[in-house]
């Protein structure tokens, strides 16, 4: 069975600089991958070229069959595929319900109405007629996961939930992934906080430097290799000549 989303040899540029090369990654239909990575490792640029926000330089990506590198973001959102951005991105001039209802612009039939968001997170129903301004940071995000779910898009992309946010808050948001993925939506999140990514996520893919490092489910990846692969640890080592290449025999 061919994946949702399938990205095949991406590579995005800013001017000559490589943001992220020849990256390949997937996420199957009911599936929660995490992209993790230290500042700067291109998860942001992934998202925004398969939101098509950025033109990639070369590469594949394929939504439900399809190939929508063509397409520009307003028809990839009317596809299905929603990024909620990093930092929210709220109208300050609006209420929490107007900005929810910003999402439904571009809205596809699907289980996500006004109402169910309200059930998914029960204060906003009640402070529906406040300014987005007099929320705090997390609530500020869960209307704008709120707002992406009104499209009922059938991948989200959610840049940095945890981002600014209290733990306590970031667990609170990250409890109801599952509940969104059960409504048939499938996830795929960037995030710097490895332990709150490798809870709710089925794979991880890290990426370093733009390039992918490590890929795999939470329960094959040791704690040891996905931090050698966040700090890029063994590379370092190896260009100091203080560690044997992978294909080295043992010293003699």
């Amino acid at each position: 069975m061919s994946p949702l989303l399938d990205v095949a040899d991406l590579t995005v540029r800013y001017g000559q600089l490589p943001a992220i090369s020849d990256v390949s990654m997937h996420v199957g239909e009911g599936e929660t991958v995490a992209v993790i990575g230290a500042n700067g490792a291109g998860k942001s640029t992934l998202l925004g070229a398969i939101a098509g926000l950025l033109s990639p330089a070369h590469g594949s990506i394929v939504f439900a069959g399809a190939d929508v590198l063509p397409l520009p973001a307003h028809r990839r959102l009317r596809a299905g595929i929603c990024l909620v951005p990093e930092g929210r991105r709220l109208f300050a001039s609006l209420s929490v319900e107007d900005n929810l209802l910003t999402g439904t612009y571009c809205k596809r039939p699907g289980p996500w109405t006004m109402e169910r968001v309200f059930q998914l997170f029960p204060w906003m129903k009640e402070r529906r007629r406040q300014s987005a301004t007099q929320l705090s940071g997390g609530e500020q995000q869960a209307v704008a996961i709120g707002r992406g779910l009104l499209g009922n898009p059938r991948l989200l992309l959610l840049d940095e939930v945890s981002l600014g946010l209290a733990p306590v808050v970031v667990r609170r948001l990250y409890a109801m992934l599952p509940q969104i993925v059960s409504e048939g939506t499938s996830i795929l999140l960037v995030e710097q906080d490895v332990s709150q990514a490798l809870r709710v996520a089925d794979r991880v893919v890290c990426l370093l430097e733009g390039r992918t490092v490590l890929e795999g489910s939470p329960r094959e990846l040791s704690v040891k290799a996905i931090e050698a692969a966040y700090f890029g640890v063994n590379r370092a080592a190896r260009a100091q000549g203080d560690a044997p290449s992978p294909s080295s025999g043992p010293a003699q």
